[in-house]
Order: structure tokens, then sequence, then C-alpha cells
């Protein structure tokens, strides 16, 4: 039997290359599709679940490239197509229930700390008032604030905190408030390290590294090879595993005394700048993991 991957996407770009170049020397027969062309109806097969191309059957597996931005009405819409996947047997990776707690910054803080795993310490609020009293305390202990935007990616929207006069009003952070205690640099340059975990390994790292604060590959930060040792590789797993990801980019940092944290944890990563300082075959592991998990 023909093993069928659906992949999850709104553009066909260099990463849908790599996973149909991998699904050819796996013997998968890849299906692009976007989840805003998907649909439930009264159909009484599958679920009434239809997606393009395979209107008349279900999957053997899925992987979520991307799921595009939209109204809180279409997202709900979209993440129901992989809930109902999931609920019918389908192995979906990553599952909605993976990208609903990565996406999320402040859920992807708490169960890292709820699971023990390092993290940077972090706050979450809806309350400007309550968001200020933080600002009080930690600026007293000479500390500075990362604001992120809670949904955000590639560095876009960060703002240090420096005073109270730094944080913006409630309606320019869509009313919540997500701080991230910033780590400054040790020398002249600002790093962190993106680790590739899949089913529970980390596969691949690199180090980005930048001349200012923000260090996504996306704001100009330069991807360097990057042999990590087991401590931070491990930490990587962890978090991984914290969040129930079928694979996961995670992202790590050193601080001055030389301790690994978690940064933030992406359950739907890029990796054309890891891949491009790698010599491991990033999509073949995705589809060999899948299929793995379906067969």
């Amino acid at each position: 039997m023909v093993f069928r991957l659906v992949i999850f996407t709104d553009s066909l770009g260099w990463h849908e290359k790599q996973l149909q170049d991998a699904c050819r020397k796996l013997d998968v027969e890849p299906v692009f599709a976007s989840l805003s062309e998907c649909s439930f109806s009264d159909r009484p097969e599958f679920g009434g679940l239809s997606i393009p191309g395979l209107e008349n059957s279900l999957p053997e597996g899925v992987f979520v490239r991307s799921v595009s931005a939209g109204t809180f009405e279409q997202v709900t819409l979209r993440l129901g197509i992989l809930h109902a996947l999931s609920e019918m047997s389908v192995k979906v990776v990553n599952s909605a229930k993976v990208i609903e707690r990565t996406v999320d910054k402040s859920m992807t803080s708490h169960l890292l700390r709820r699971n023990g795993v390092a993290t940077v310490p972090s706050w979450a609020f809806e309350s400007e008032e309550s968001a200020r009293s933080c600002l009080e305390k930690t600026l007293s202990d000479n500390r500075i604030l990362v604001l992120k935007p809670l949904f955000g990616s590639q560095g876009r929207g960060l703002k240090q905190i420096r005073v109270q006069s730094d944080l913006p009003p409630p309606d320019e952070v869509d009313r919540v408030y997500y701080l991230q205690e910033y780590i400054p640099s040790s020398d002249r340059f600002w790093r962190d390290w993106r680790v590739m975990v899949v089913n529970g390994q980390a596969i691949c790292a690199m180090e980005r590294r930048s001349r200012q604060w923000i260090t996504n590959r996306a704001q100009g930060a330069e991807c360097l090879p990057a042999n990590l040792d087991a401590e931070p590789l491990n930490l990587a797993a962890r978090a991984a595993a914290a969040v129930g990801a079928d694979y996961a980019g995670v992202d790590l940092i050193r601080t001055t005394h030389g301790e690994w944290l978690v940064l933030e944890i992406n359950g739907v990563p890029a990796w054309q700048g890891l891949q491009s300082v790698s010599e491991v075959n990033i999509a073949h592991s995705f589809v060999a993991h899948i299929v793995g998990l379906g067969q």
C-alpha cells in the first residue's frame, strides 16, 4: 500500500521541495494542501472531513508545515481539522495540541516550568497594573525584561523594557503582556542556539550569532555550525517532550555564568538556515519519523 502523506502548507517553496525529495526517496506519496481549503460536511464517511486531493479517503500521515494567520474563527476551524484527523487515528505531526501549546509562549513557559526544564524566567498578564508591578520588582533588581508578542515569531515585535516608561499601553500589545528576562551577552556578539529535535532526539544544531540583541535569522543573524555537548542537547530533547512535540525547533541561550536555558520552542519550525550548516537531512528525518509512526 502506498503511504500518502498530506503536507499542509500555504506555499510551495524550498521547504516543500525538501519534503517532496524526502518522500520520493522513502517511497511516500506527498499530497500538498492548505488547511484553509479543507472542510467539514454532513457526509458520513471520514467524519465529513474533506481534504483537497483526498476527497474520498484519509491519508496515512500528516505533516503540518504551516498554519496561516487568520481570524480567530478561521484558525479555530483549521486547528479543528487537525484535531479531527487525530481523532480518526491519522498520525498528525505536529498535532493541533502541540501547535496550540507552542504558538502560545505563556503556555510553553508554563509547561517547561511544570516539567522542571530550565527556562528563561517569564511572566504573562492581561492587566497593565500587574505588568507594572512585575516591572517594579525586576527592574529594582537591576534586571532588564523583553516584551514579546504572545503569538510572535522570527524576532518581530521584540522590545527591551529598561524603565517603566518603556512599557507600551495595552492596545499596542493586544492587551496581553508577555515578559521574559533579558539574558545579556558576555562579549561583542549576541548568540543563541537552535536545536532540532525529532522523535525525542536532538538531530542537529546551529549557533545564531548577531551584533545586535535579536538573534533570529530573519533579523540578520548569522547561522553557524554548532557541535553541542550532551547537556544542551538533552535540555532541548526534554523541552520538546514537555510540550509533547514529535519534532520541534528548540531555542537555547546560555547565561554569562554558563547555565543553559530554553528560550522558546517552535512547533512549526523552518529549517533552511539550520540545513545550510548541517550534514543531517532534516526533511528526511521528518518523513521517516512519520512513516514509522503510520505503519
